[in-house]
């Protein structure tokens, strides 16, 4: 009897994006807010109109740039249509139904850790893949994980977090700016010639650690929108879930599967980067309802078969090499 998708649950579905487009932009509005307060204590609202000025031109030149920057840190090779051309299908079909105005390209990573990644906006959009990924995931797991890599596009995800780093950037040289000025002006303090708003210090303080709070919550958010995105592309919620368990045994310290099967080393859900693999699971499997999907049927799932990887070396190439300048492939 053929496998039939579940169809996706239209409540969950509007219930989740709602929750992550209020979340995302609250979190960008509490950074942005803080630039804006940081900027009126040091130098007056003249301050806010150059900020946003030097922002929007970072953010503009920096898109090709940060894309070959990328792929050069990972030594990662972009692929050719006629190397891999399942993988591109994939990839364009996933884009079509995005409706993205080109296809992202395709590279391979030779790594052995499970793990992809995307990069780049508009032209300069790419789709990365590890080694060990292209390994371990069977065709159904695989396209799921192209998907979320291709919502992450669709969605901008890479500029909002360009954009978010960015204005923890600058909160962090703000602080540091009004906190010395702060330190030079303490002899007219203690000579009562000057005073101090002990308030304004506090904010100086902790303005820092609550952006960077917040960017670590904006990007837990934006990873659920894509997983959210990534069952609207391909219809299949589970094979998603699927790869995600791969993913998250296939990285786990050899130790911890040893030594603590089954269990994960406790630490603050706030200071990850992407949320739980659990809550992720948990989230995917609530769209997956015995309703009829609202409007029509769920989008078919993309046929692949196993993908050829005649490009792949005979075996898995070694781990990355630690460096005091960095990490090196």
């Amino acid at each position: 009897m053929p496998h039939r998708t579940p169809a996706i649950d239209p409540a969950a579905w509007h219930s989740h994006a709602v929750l992550n487009r209020v979340q995302s932009f609250l979190l960008l509005a509490v950074m942005g807010g803080l630039v804006a307060v940081l900027g009126e204590m040091i130098w007056g609202s003249s301050l806010i109109p150059m900020v946003s000025t030097v922002v929007a031109l970072a953010l503009f030149a920096r898109s090709g740039q940060a894309t070959r920057l990328m792929l050069r840190l990972y030594g990662a090779r972009v692929l050719q249509p006629r190397e891999a051309p399942q993988l591109y299908a994939v990839v364009r079909e996933l884009a079509r139904r995005a409706a993205l105005p080109r296809p992202p390209a395709v590279a391979y990573v030779p790594s052995p850790m499970v793990n992809a990644f995307a990069t780049g906006t508009g032209p300069h959009a790419v789709v990365a893949v590890t080694d060990g990924l292209l390994r371990t995931l069977d065709a159904r797991e695989l396209v799921a994980v192209l998907a979320h890599e291709v919502s992450h596009i669709r969605n901008n995800d890479l500029w909002v977090m360009a954009l978010a780093d960015m204005m923890t950037r600058l909160t962090n040289m703000l602080s540091f700016v009004g906190q010395m000025a702060l330190v030079l002006s303490l002899p007219l303090v203690l000579v009562g010639a000057a005073q101090v708003n002990w308030w304004v210090y506090v904010v100086l303080i902790f303005a820092p650690t609550v952006s960077v709070l917040a960017q670590l919550g904006l990007s837990r958010t934006r990873e659920f929108h894509a997983d959210l995105n990534a069952v609207a592309l391909t219809g299949d919620p589970e094979g998603l879930a699927r790869a995600l368990e791969k993913l998250e045994r296939a990285n786990a310290p050899w130790w911890e599967r040893v030594l603590l099967p089954g269990r994960k080393i406790p630490e603050p859900s706030y200071l990850r980067t992407h949320p739980t693999t659990e809550e992720r699971i948990r989230r995917l499997r609530e769209l997956a309802g015995r309703v009829p999907h609202a409007g029509g049927a769920p989008p078919g799932r993309i046929s692949a078969g196993p993908v050829p990887l005649d490009f792949l070396p005979e075996a898995s190439p070694r781990p990355p090499r630690w460096h005091l300048s960095g990490l090196w492939y």
